[in-house]
């Protein structure tokens, strides 16, 4: 955990495009994380969901992370994000939906890592995973 200390990990959280439980919960446990500082680049406005917008906020990102929860409820949404990721040649990291162990088998094809909400479990994975 020493590297991180000093380092602003650049990512992009999977959202769909308005505050959403799933979403704000993840966002303030990620803040709340001892030693780990970071950039979300994911907008949650309406507006900043089209394909470039979505483009213009993983492009910046060294890892993208995408909730499980939300795939399930908004599968179309978060699949463009998984496209464009994969297309920028992003790695991924399935965040399992809270409280449940398994994610969809097309989830876990894509993924570098999945986790669970366990804070230090998921600044682990963003840091042995990150793209310079």
């Amino acid at each position: 955990m020493f590297e991180s200390e000093s380092r602003l990990y650049n990512i992009f959280i999977s959202h769909i495009g308005q505050n959403e439980d799933e979403y704000n919960t993840f966002t303030e446990k990620l803040s709340a994380a001892h030693d780990f500082e970071f950039k979300n680049y994911g907008i949650l406005e309406k507006n900043k969901t089209t394909e470039k917008e979505l483009q213009e906020q993983i492009r910046p990102a060294g890892i993208v992370i995408i909730l499980s929860g939300l795939y399930n409820k908004y599968k179309s949404v978060i699949e463009k994000q998984i496209d464009i990721a994969n297309k920028l040649g992003k790695p991924i990291i399935i965040i399992r939906p809270y409280g449940m162990e398994d994610v969809s088998p097309e989830l876990e094809k894509i993924a570098v890592d999945i986790v669970g909400w366990n804070a230090p479990c998921i600044v682990d994975a963003i840091v042995e995973n990150y793209l310079e």
